[in-house]
């Protein structure tokens, strides 16, 4: 886990340093409140701050209330180290949202336990907000997560003037699998199908479950015929896979319909929009024989071995 430092004393943030890097921490040290906040605006930033009260220019509890302003995902855990010692220096503390406070001189253990709780109540947070998020069965995002994320992606796509591509993909026939083989061969299919998309895509793409059998893949800048080539990719993947039962010799195999949509050059795109697109374009290669790819906007005939 990150922890951020704010102090200017530059005595108070090396003992703090060798403190907290001792207990196996990644340490970020910040001369003020302006430098902290800056980090903390950065993607991936720190998740837990550690912050002196009286520091120059913006000091800890403006860092404080700022942070609790900042557009983040996951919450961030704020410790305030002051001399202050006050009943109502504390109140005051913690009215700007900070989760603890500790007067200054403490003792390290104290610190110590103090962090650790922070971190505890961090991960849980974590925990929490993936097991909402994410499908029970598969472990890929659920439709409501996806969706969160995917609109994200597209302003940020439309801001840097870079392509954003959806794969929207059902498996053909599952119905006829669940009842041939019986829904537990169904929820395993579904398991290794997610598995043999989630090799083809990159640590900052992301997949979702759509609903039933059908799933969806976001591609952050990358434009149609690149998202093309990906879903083929896919495609054969899945159409190799073999995948075998607990209970018997016998084996599945599976084929999926593709449907790509990709984001247009000026038009300002929608989740909806380009969802409809990708689901119309998943509709032609059903309509067109399955197991293939079509791509939103094509003339020609669908891809497919």
């Amino acid at each position: 886990m990150r922890v951020l430092i704010a102090d200017d004393d530059p005595v108070a943030r090396r003992m703090l340093e060798g403190l907290l890097g001792k207990c196996g921490y990644d340490v970020l040290s910040t001369n003020d409140g302006s430098e902290a906040l800056e980090e903390l605006q950065k993607p991936e930033g720190p998740s837990l701050v550690i912050s002196d009260w009286m520091m120059p220019g913006m000091d800890g509890l403006e860092l404080c209330r700022k942070s609790r302003e900042l557009d983040r995902s996951d919450y961030i855990y704020f410790i305030i180290l002051t001399t202050k010692g006050r009943k109502e220096d504390t109140v005051q503390g913690l009215e700007a949202g900070a989760d603890d406070y500790l007067v200054k001189p403490f003792d390290q253990e104290e610190l110590r336990c103090r962090v650790k709780i922070g971190k505890r109540i961090l991960d849980l947070e974590r925990r929490i907000l993936r097991l909402a998020s994410t499908d029970h069965l598969t472990g890929v995002l659920n439709r409501r997560a996806f969706i969160e994320r995917m609109e994200a992606e597209i302003h940020r796509s439309g801001r840097q003037g870079t392509p954003f591509s959806l794969l929207l993909v059902d498996i053909d026939h599952f119905k006829e699998i669940n009842d041939r083989f019986g829904h537990q061969a169904g929820d395993l299919v579904l398991k290794k199908f997610v598995e043999a998309l989630s090799e083809s895509v990159r640590p900052y793409d992301f997949v979702g479950r759509y609903g039933g059998e059908e799933f969806v893949v976001a591609l952050a800048g990358t434009d149609g015929a690149q998202a093309g080539r990906v879903a083929e990719r896919m495609r054969k993947g899945v159409e190799e896979m073999k995948i075998g039962q607990a209970d018997g010799p016998q084996t599945i195999q599976i084929t999926a319909s593709f449907g790509v949509a990709s984001s247009l050059p000026g038009a300002e795109e929608t989740v909806d929009s380009l969802t409809r697109r990708a689901d119309e374009a998943m509709y032609r290669a059903k309509d067109g024989g399955r197991n293939r790819v079509c791509t939103a906007g094509e003339t020609g005939p669908p891809n497919h071995s």
